[in-house]
């Protein structure tokens, strides 16, 4: 029933395809309008204006190694790296 399209970005001016199952998901969506832009346009267009995530780095209560966490570490609370806290879920 879909084709896929060639598309011109409004932003960029570079052709991009309007896949067949992007076509079925926006009609899923009721979307009555192709999109305008290529993913890289609509990416960045959707990300202006957000402030870049700070991270902090920690020592990992378990192991012992650097964790990077978006949030500011507390004295009182345990901060784990990513793979030690996966560990501990799959412990549960």
């Amino acid at each position: 029933m879909y084709e896929d399209k060639t598309l011109k970005c409004k932003d960029c001016g570079n052709d991009f395809v309007f896949t067949a199952g992007e076509q079925e998901f926006y009609a899923s969506k009721g979307f009555v309008n192709e999109p305008q832009r290529c993913r890289d346009c609509r990416a960045a267009r959707k990300n202006a204006g957000k402030a870049p995530r700070e991270f902090f780095e920690a020592t990992c209560a378990r192991c012992g190694g650097v964790a990077k966490v978006p949030f500011q570490p507390r004295e009182d609370r345990a901060v784990y790296c990513s793979e030690c806290f996966a560990a501990m879920k799959a412990e549960q």
